[in-house]
């Protein structure tokens, strides 16, 4: 049956219609990332877990278990196990034979044994040698081979000139351990600290006397001793100690430095870094140091510059007397030598023990093989 032009014109706009509609929805899905996504079917399991009741089993199935199992994945949690093993160091002989403390918890050092057991000689890690108590013909030495990993290390605290030279040392050792800061494990007899909150601020103890000496080896060749009787000329000095027939303790030590305003700081040979006990313990003490050693530089890589005062600043014993006396009168000039202790706090050395522990300390950080040539040129020149 043909359509007749009355129903085609009744139809036309729905046809049109439609097409519009058709042509769109093309359109759409050509041009526009259109993406369906259906749930997972891991959803609808995990549902399903979730509210089942728990499996009820027929007695004695040994088959069937009541606990429900997961895939998830159970996290353990394992505390860190530090395997190192600890670093152990040898004092192959005491300095002096003055036995020391082998722990290092004042220097914050862990996993570090100290020991003298010569047993352990096969195990240690390195070996403390203290130069003034080898023989001259090694026979205190050890026999046995080194092992590879092991590290001999030279100890010497007293300056050139009151240390014998043995060439058959000038190659043997791995490190040095010494009062001189090109040393591989430099160990000063004291050094300053950063004063924290927690620390008193400084007092000046009572003063009752000008210039105090202390002092037990007396040798007329040293240049202190020269400088000394010159400069006794000129100004009052009170002296103490074997060299003058009055020794002291160790507290009358504490007692008379402190009341002295200046003490001299005579070392007994002049070389690099030689710097000892007799600086660090009179600016302890609150005393002025009047120091004779090596360069008033050479000092200032140690201490402040205006906390000292060097006798090569002065051209003769009498100039420097005169300085004193000066000081003596007047509060405001003395006083500006203290004001390092608004910034800084002496740290005397742990003679021996402080050798023995920046060994250890030295060998957990440098595990690499080393070797000291030419010892006697670096130390003896």
């Amino acid at each position: 049956m043909s359509s007749s032009p009355c129903q085609w014109t009744t139809l036309r706009p729905f046809v049109f219609s439609s097409l519009m509609v058709l042509c769109f929805v093309t359109l759409f899905f050509t041009y526009i990332n259109f993406e369906m996504k259906f749930p997972s079917f891991n959803i609808f399991v995990d549902r399903a877990r979730q509210s089942c009741p728990p499996v009820l089993c027929a007695a004695g199935d040994s088959n069937c278990s009541t606990e429900l199992h997961h895939n998830h994945t159970q996290e353990i949690q394992v505390e860190a196990v530090d395997t190192e093993p600890d670093t152990i160091v040898l004092i192959w002989m005491w300095p002096f034979g003055a036995k020391f403390d082998l722990s290092c918890s004042d220097f914050n050092i862990k996993k570090c044994q100290l020991t003298d057991d010569k047993a352990l000689y096969d195990k240690a890690h390195g070996v403390l040698f203290h130069h003034r108590d080898i023989h001259g013909n090694l026979e205190n030495m050890p026999k046995e081979p080194r092992p590879w990993f092991q590290k001999w290390v030279w100890f010497n605290m007293e300056s050139p000139a009151n240390s014998g030279l043995i060439p058959e040392l000038d190659d043997l050792f791995n490190l040095t351990s010494n009062y001189r800061l090109d040393s591989n494990i430099p160990v000063p007899y004291g050094h300053l600290e950063p004063v924290t909150p927690e620390d008193e601020s400084f007092k000046m103890p009572v003063k009752d006397k000008l210039v105090c000496w202390i002092v037990s080896n007396w040798n007329t060749q040293y240049r202190r001793v020269q400088f000394y009787d010159e400069m006794k000329e000129h100004i009052e000095i009170h002296t103490y100690g074997n060299a003058f027939g009055n020794k002291l303790s160790d507290q009358d030590y504490t007692k008379v430095v402190s009341s002295c305003k200046f003490y001299l700081s005579f070392e007994n040979s002049v070389y690099k870094d030689y710097i000892t006990e007799k600086l660090y313990s009179p600016m302890k003490l609150g005393t002025v140091p009047v120091v004779l050693g090596p360069s008033r530089q050479n000092y200032e890589d140690h201490i402040p510059g205006d906390s000292f005062i060097h006798v090569d600043d002065f051209s003769t014993p009498k100039e420097l007397a005169d300085r004193l006396l000066y000081l003596d009168k007047n509060k405001t000039e003395y006083t500006a030598y203290f004001d390092w202790t608004n910034r800084f706090k002496v740290q005397g050395d742990f003679y021996g023990r402080g050798s023995a522990c920046e060994t250890c300390r030295y060998l957990q950080r440098n595990k690499r093989y080393q070797a000291f040539h030419e010892l006697n040129k670096w130390y003896w020149g």
